[in-house]
């Protein structure tokens, strides 16, 4: 499936500006939201990440307008989302996603700048939505992942993508 990673830039700064007390109703907030993009495109909303959450999609096109949705939703709380899409195998038990595609997914996310949602090559391939376009930016050395992996960012204003269902 389609995994899609999203975290907050710079979430450690957050806390420290925020407090434990400020920090939690904006957390708490951030996940009512992204819950609510995964549920508008058909995602499950696998977990939590503390400051982020993985989420698996049917169609790649879906997890990049949920993630597109979640950038402009959560900028409402003066947050910036930062997400990677990646398409492969992983399991779900007792409530957790597992393989190497969300490992992949997350090494993706990681590359994005604020706003910004990056996917791998297999993702463009199998993206079949004409109001998506990608923008090569390089080849990237992924964590613990072997070779260098084409990435692309999506394009277009996120406010424009998240307008149209998938």
């Amino acid at each position: 499936g389609a995994v899609l990673v999203t975290d907050i830039v710079d979430s450690t700064a957050h806390l420290a500006r925020l407090g434990d007390a400020g920090w939690l109703p904006l957390l708490q907030q951030h996940d009512a939201i992204l819950r609510d993009c995964v549920a508008r495109f058909e995602g499950a909303d696998v977990k939590t990440t503390g400051d982020g959450l993985i989420a698996i999609f049917e169609h790649p096109a879906a997890a990049i307008r949920s993630a597109a949705l979640a950038i402009t939703d959560t900028r409402r709380l003066g947050i910036e989302l930062r997400a990677g899409v990646h398409w492969g195998e992983c399991e779900i038990s007792d409530g957790d996603i597992h393989g190497v595609a969300v490992h992949a997914a997350s090494r993706v996310a990681d590359t994005s700048g604020p706003g910004e949602v990056h996917v791998s090559q297999v993702v463009v391939e199998l993206c079949d939505d004409p109001g998506l376009t990608f923008a090569a930016c390089g080849e990237h050395t992924l964590k613990g992942l072997p070779g260098e992996w084409p990435l692309f960012e999506v394009k277009g204003q996120v406010s424009e993508l998240d307008a149209s269902t998938a």
